[in-house]
């Protein structure tokens, strides 16, 4: 049986008699619970007795006999009539310190495939694509609007609520999409989701099998990428051009999808909108193989130029379209609500699974943001923004016009909070990206959302929701400064 130790040279230096480095009680057991975890205390070693280690470390006996009382609720040391000793514990919960996670889990190897983008520690920096006017949103309408959603509710909101969603939020989303978007849907094909990357997910969860088909638009939304690597899905790239997403004869007959995501209204980044004839093919080539269409319905609210373009999702009786949406851009990002309409036979087949995959939640905000859409006000605040985002789009291209003094095109413009300047390849837009950082502007590269990049997919993807429209000539002056340096070489 080992002797007991000698703890006070164990312990290495005195406890601290300070406030901030916590009871001595407390110091006790941390010291010697990290002795026992690291193997200086070895397994079955019997501690000293509390009145001898009291009298070693001048603290009170009372102190050592609660410290030997909390490690053994832990299971740290085990009591009995000869004293305290060290339990004997698995050689996992004895690890060796090397240079690497030795005896660390492996993770899952779709992680290697999901590539992060850009990090913007800058929240408020500009040209940020995605990025709402927070500052005109109005915060005192929805503060009543929540209020009221508290002080009507009763305690049992408090808890956990339909998985699906609250029913007035669902009826809510319903009427206002088929009046906004033409949309096809009852309350019950409505289910509500923490903003439009969860929907695009379940829906991968929901439809999918590892090593399915996806496919998506390239370049395209980074977010749907990473929800069909994560669902073990073999995902193909689908080029866009001017009329959206582009595919042919040859895609279906070699690549047959089980999914296709596609943002038909406002293509993401490029802008454009998939045409009507386009629309209808890719619902025919659904139907025939047996494939489900994930419509993100991206920036559909704020289009400028014209009336909006519907929602594919309404173009014919039950089409095989999931319609994906999100109050991110509409309301504010960290209010973290969005929505899938499932088509009514599929409804039927996942209502179950659905129920035992979620968790009600946020239901007050739920709550307040159905009477934000009844009240009128979430009409209201839609057409403030759409004004505000026309005029400052406007504002931009006459400053890219006036300053951005090297050769590129504009794409899209026709909704959204987002521009998509294109250069020469011999611009490394990447480069810029990286560049405008240091100046806190946070344009993203066109080429970081492409899969198989091509040389026509270098460019800026501008945001300008969030940046006032007399920043702008400065801002494009700084951008031109960043794109010549670029071309030369670096900075």
């Amino acid at each position: 049986m080992p002797n007991p130790p000698d703890l006070a040279a164990l312990l290495e230096s005195p406890l601290q008699r300070d406030r901030d480095a916590g009871s001595m009680q407390r110091q006790l057991h941390e010291r010697l619970k990290r002795a026992i975890l690291d193997g200086s205390l070895a397994p079955g070693s019997r501690l000293p007795g509390s009145r001898a280690l009291a009298e070693a470390l001048a603290i009170s006996r009372n102190t050592v006999t609660a410290a030997y009382e909390h490690l053994a609720a832990e299971g740290y040391v085990q009591p009995d009539r000869q004293g305290t000793r060290v339990t004997e514990l698995s050689p996992p919960a004895l690890p060796r310190r090397t240079g690497k996670s030795a005896g660390m889990p492996a993770t899952a190897l779709r992680l290697a495939t999901i590539k992060p983008g850009t990090v913007f520690t800058e929240p408020d920096a500009t040209f940020r694509p995605g990025v709402p006017a927070l500052s005109h949103f109005p915060a005192a309408a929805w503060r009543r609007a929540l209020d009221r959603a508290i002080r009507t509710a009763s305690p049992a909101t408090l808890g956990y609520g339909d998985p699906l969603g609250e029913p007035q939020l669902r009826a809510a989303i319903a009427r206002h999409l088929a009046i906004a978007r033409g949309v096809r849907c009852t309350p019950r094909q409505v289910v509500i989701a923490e903003g439009a990357q969860e929907a695009i997910s379940l829906c991968v969860r929901l439809l999918s099998n590892p090593g399915d088909i996806g496919w998506i638009e390239d370049p395209g939304y980074r977010g749907a990428k990473s929800a069909m690597r994560a669902g073990d899905m073999h995902m193909v790239p689908i080029r866009v051009d001017a009329e959206g997403l582009c595919a042919n004869a040859d895609d279906w007959q070699k690549h047959p999808p089980r999914l296709i995501y596609t943002t038909p209204s406002h293509q993401y980044p490029a802008g454009a909108v998939l045409s009507i004839a386009r629309r209808l093919a890719l619902i025919a080539e659904a139907r025939r193989h047996g494939a489900w269409i994930i419509e993100d319905d991206y920036d559909s609210e704020f289009r400028h130029t014209g009336e909006p373009i519907g929602a594919m999702q309404g173009l014919v009786p039950d089409a095989p379209v999931l319609y994906v949406g999100t109050f991110s851009k509409t309301m504010f990002p960290s209010l973290r609500l969005g929505f899938m309409v499932l088509p009514e036979p599929l409804m039927a087949a996942v209502e179950a699974p659905l129920h035992e995959m979620l968790r009600g939640g946020h239901r007050h905000e739920q709550l307040a943001m159905a009477d934000f859409i009844e009240s009128g006000q979430f009409s209201r605040h839609l057409g403030r923004m759409r004004r505000l985002y026309r005029d400052r789009q406007q504002a931009l291209r006459l400053a890219l016009a006036r300053h951005l003094k090297v050769p590129h095109e504009i794409d899209g413009g026709y909704c959204g909070l987002h521009l998509t300047v294109r250069l020469p390849p011999r611009f490394d837009d990447r480069q810029i990206a990286t560049d405008a950082l240091r100046h806190h502007l946070a344009p993203a590269a066109l080429s970081g959302f492409a899969v198989a990049p091509q040389p026509t997919d270098n460019g800026l993807v501008l945001g300008y929701g969030n940046t006032s429209a007399e920043r702008f000539e400065p801002l494009v002056k700084r951008l031109s400064q960043l794109a010549r340096a670029a071309e030369l070489g670096g900075i």
